[in-house]
């Protein structure tokens, strides 16, 4: 039996409607098929598209830590030690 929904899942949208280098929207993560579509998908499929804003959301925050401690790591300076 399908769970009964009390309230319309909001869309996403934040109004920074501009495209990354892989397609999807930079403000929220949707491609551009999941944004024209939003209004015709059921709310299982918002769910699901949802579900894939945030997993693509985490992969970007991965990628953007693990440059910063690339870069960190690049910029540690070991102090040089004159012991004569």
């Amino acid at each position: 039996m399908e769970q009964l929904e009390f309230f319309k899942i909001p869309n996403p949208c934040i109004s920074v409607c501009e495209s990354n280098n892989r397609g999807y929207c930079k403000g929220c993560l949707r491609s551009r098929e999941e944004r024209q579509q939003w209004f015709t998908y059921n709310d299982a499929e918002k769910k699901e598209v949802l579900r894939l804003c945030i997993q693509r959301r985490r992969k970007i925050q991965m990628v953007h830590l693990s440059n910063m401690q690339a870069v960190d790591a690049a910029t540690i300076v070991e102090p040089e030690l004159d012991f004569d």
